[in-house]
């Protein structure tokens, strides 16, 4: 008797599971945070209610906001609309939501979010186009949206034939695929299209850039007033100043505005490098600085001295804010030797008011952050008056001009990103990606054709298979040879569903 001893089988060999480091196991972890749909969704919403605030409240310049003298006399004149509330949208950053690190911090998280949205789809993308799925269960013919049964008067070689050809003239990519049962092919049309969301993906985040740019590098001063005659620093470091020397406002037979034009000289450190009349739709441009006319008021000539005659102030003074009765235009500005905050009050276009006259305005001294003035005036034009030891003239009245005056380092981002935009909801909207399994068995001489389509309803689509499954059936071409008679051809049946 012998004795057979059964080798053991081999054991497969257990590799140990690499450890990761603390540091792939940290960014791995935050690339899992970032792609969650939710977190992306919360953060498009807290950056949407920011960017409305924004557009809401008016938004002071960072280097406005970064002088407190000039920045607390900024939210006096904003005292006037929004009352006791003034300095609690300041504490939020209502007046500067757009340069706001919580913006900043957003904007920043949103863009990480898009990044890793779009590198984990990425692949499945790359691998739905170059490396689909080719096979098909027998439940797709059964469940797609869009399928067909059909019995075709050919065999099945010659009807897969068929099939492949149709697909082709369809500009289908055709694939054969190897496994059974029958004859299989698997047929896609527009396979890069779902890149689209790529493409939209990455211009959101050069627009996100460019906002981010603009509101870090850039400005935008929409009242920037001259008085005619007059000279202003643009600031943020630009070295750039404005002297108007003349406005022109022009208008129709029936009283509409025709034209508002403004001669503007443009300096850089003390020396010109423009002369432009501005227009609305003509700005004057230079080094990413935009110039455009936005509107016109009355500005007052004041001139101030001290008791020694040293000139303190010498300008026009536009009179820009009005009162919420809109009776009365105003003006202010602040003297840093004496520390006094001065109102120049006239009444508004087409307004009277009795304690000022024509040729007049009311001057009101407030010293340092004193509330009550300490010093009110009528001053009537070119007859000085001296009030605090201050000698305060009203020279004459004439106009001033109302610029909007930007610099936007960020709109080419935003535009490369507008046109990306574009393109990315031409690719996913305007060519879907579809895809069709068809499967080919014999039936006597005859075959088979059983056609699937799982994607969502496209309507546009929808007339293209139906083209296809009667392309499919019908009775065999001279160059196609036919297995069948006329009689048996004439047996022949046809059963197309559409599941809705």
């Amino acid at each position: 008797m012998t004795t057979m001893h059964k080798t053991p089988s081999r054991t497969p060999e257990v590799r140990p599971r690499r450890r990761r480091g603390p540091a792939v196991t940290a960014v791995l972890g935050v690339y899992h945070f970032f792609h969650k749909k939710k977190v992306g969704l919360l953060l498009i919403l807290a950056l949407s209610i920011m960017a409305l605030v924004g557009v809401l409240f008016p938004q002071v310049s960072p280097e406005l906001r970064a002088d407190p003298a000039a920045y607390a006399s900024w939210l006096e004149d904003q005292r006037v609309k929004y009352g006791g509330w003034t300095a609690v949208l300041s504490f939020l950053r209502a007046f500067s939501m757009f340069s706001s690190p919580a913006f900043t911090i957003v904007t920043t998280l949103l863009a990480l979010s898009i990044v890793a949205c779009t590198v984990h789809r990425l692949p499945l993308l790359w691998q739905q186009a170059t490396r689909p799925r080719i096979h098909a269960a027998e439940r797709l013919f059964d469940r797609s949206r869009l399928r067909a049964t059909l019995e075709v008067p050919l065999p099945p070689e010659q009807a897969t034939q068929r099939a492949r050809e149709q697909l082709s003239a369809m500009r289908f990519r055709v694939l054969d695929d190897p496994r059974g049962p029958g004859i299989n092919l698997f047929a896609d049309r527009n396979r890069f299209a779902p890149f689209g969301t790529v493409a939209a993906h990455l211009a959101f985040i050069l627009i996100l850039l460019g906002v981010v740019v603009s509101g870090t590098m850039g400005f935008r001063e929409s009242q920037f007033t001259v008085a005619v005659g007059s000279t202003r620093d643009v600031g943020h470091s630009t070295g750039l100043n404005v002297e108007v020397l003349s406005f022109a406002d022009t208008y129709q037979a029936d009283g509409r505005p025709k034209d508002y034009v403004s001669e503007v000289i443009l300096r850089e450190n003390g020396q010109q490098v423009a002369r432009q009349e501005v227009r609305v739709n003509e700005p004057l441009r230079h080094d990413g600085v935009k110039i455009n006319q936005s509107y016109f008021g009355v500005a007052a000539d004041m001139l101030i001295t001290d008791a020694d005659g040293t000139v303190l102030f010498d300008r026009g003074l536009p009179l820009e804010w009005t009162t919420e009765d809109e009776r009365l235009t105003y003006a202010s500005f602040r003297l840093e030797e004496p520390d006094m905050l001065i109102y120049v009050v006239a009444p508004a276009s087409g307004q009277v008011e009795d304690s000022i006259g024509p040729g007049q305005v009311r001057v009101e001294l407030y010293p340092g952050e004193q509330d009550v003035p300490v010093a009110t005036e009528i001053l009537t034009q070119g007859q000085p008056m001296v009030m605090e030891d201050l000698s305060i003239t009203f020279e004459r009245e004439q106009k001033y001009t109302g610029l909007m005056v930007s610099r936007d380092p960020g709109a080419p981002w935003v535009w490369v990103g507008s046109v990306l935009l574009l393109l990315g909801t031409y690719l996913t909207m305007g060519l879907r990606h579809h895809r069709l399994w068809v499967r080919v068995t014999p039936h006597g001489q005859n075959s088979i054709v059983r056609i699937g389509c799982p994607d969502r309803i496209d309507l546009a689509f929808e007339p293209r298979f139906r083209r296809l499954a009667d392309d499919m059936t019908r009775p065999p071409s001279p160059d196609e040879t036919p297995p069948l008679d006329e009689a048996s051809l004439n047996d022949t049946s046809r059963h197309t569903t559409k599941e809705g």
